[in-house]
Parts: C-alpha cells; sequence; structure tokens
C-alpha cells in the first residue's frame, strides 16, 4: 500500500514561525548526521547510520544544507523536517521530507513548526507549492499538515479516496473524493 499525498497549492499567506518554549529552530551543520539518523529511526525507517544518513540524503543532489532544519531542545536535536526537490533543478514545486521528532518530544506541535519552516524556505527560493508524502496512521501529522494548508491528493491510487475517507472520520474532518478532486 503505497503512502498518501498531499498538496500546498500555494505558499501565501503562511503564519510566522514560533517554535515552542524551551525550543529554538536551526539548519543542518555539518556533523549532524547522527542526530539527524537518530531522529529518523523513531519514526522513518530503521538502521539510520552515519553512512546511510550521508548516501541516501546528504550526497544526493536534491538535497540542500540550508534547507534541512532541526528543533533543538537544550541545543541537542529532536526533530527534524527537510526541504527536498524532485530534482536538483526543481524550482517550482518543493516537497517536504522527513518530518520526524523524538516520542519523547512528540506532542508539542514541533512536526507542524518544523514544516511550516521548510514552506517559508521554499517561499524564499521562490517555490510556487509543495507537496508530501505521508501513512494512513500518523494521524497528527496529517492534521499538522491540514492544519498547514495541505489538501489531500486523490488520484494517486484507486484506494486513496477511500484511504483518505477514513483518514477524515478518525480525524473528524470530512475527508473523500466527494470533498473536491485535487490532480497530480
Amino acid at each position: 500500500m503505497g503512502q498518501l499525498r498531499m498538496r500546498r497549492s500555494n505558499l501565501e499567506n503562511l503564519p510566522d514561525v514560533v517554535p515552542p518554549d524551551g525550543y529554538a529552530l536551526r539548519t543542518y551543520q555539518p556533523g549532524d548526521e547522527a542526530a539527524w539518523g537518530r531522529i529518523m529511526d523513531t519514526g522513518i525507517g530503521q538502521d539510520w547510520t552515519v553512512e546511510k544518513v550521508r548516501k541516501e540524503l546528504i550526497e544526493r543532489p536534491q538535497f540542500a544544507a540550508e534547507g534541512l532544519f532541526f528543533a533543538t531542545y537544550q541545543g541537542e536535536p529532536v526533530g527534524s523536517a527537510c526541504a527536498w526537490r524532485a530534482s536538483a533543478e526543481e524550482k517550482h514545486t518543493g516537497i517536504v521530507h522527513m518530518v520526524c521528532v523524538l516520542p519523547e518530544h512528540r506532542g508539542k506541535r514541533l512536526g507542524y513548526v518544523l514544516t511550516l519552516q521548510v514552506l517559508h524556505w521554499f517561499r524564499e527560493q521562490g517555490f510556487a507549492e509543495a507537496v508530501l508524502s505521508t501513512d494512513d496512521w500518523r494521524l497528527s501529522a496529517i492534521k499538522a499538515y491540514l492544519d498547514l494548508g495541505f489538501e489531500p491528493i486523490y488520484t494517486e491510487g484507486e484506494d486513496h479516496p477511500k484511504r483518505w475517507r477514513v483518514v477524515g472520520e478518525k480525524l473528524g474532518v470530512a475527508l473523500g473524493h466527494d470533498v473536491g478532486t485535487l490532480a497530480c
């Protein structure tokens, strides 16, 4: 079963980025690979070694160091979100990628704040819109994305309208192909 996809069709009217009390945001710095891997191991796959982080993310042409944001607590990275692109040349549609927060720091809206920071970065770089992929069971993340103006993309798979409807029922919001269809 493939991931669900969402789109924010413009990058206008973004709210200000305000981290919760006690937290700060910063961009990637050389040497952050272990911290990034530790964060992703808690929610985006497994075995994110320093080497894997470098090979699969940092050394890829889609990666921009200034587009990788960390939420920090007492100076330590505890969450991340990355501004990604389909190719190094892409300048229209940004991809919100690798949003994850350590379990002990979840529930503080850090994913929302990190995603919002990525959207601000895309806007500053001249991008027109942003997309992301997520999973049905990531309900708090989907709620944050909806709060940020992302909308479901229903045309990515035959089962997506039904899956979105189920997600909407769990969140108490109307999501389904009858709400409106977004083409990819």
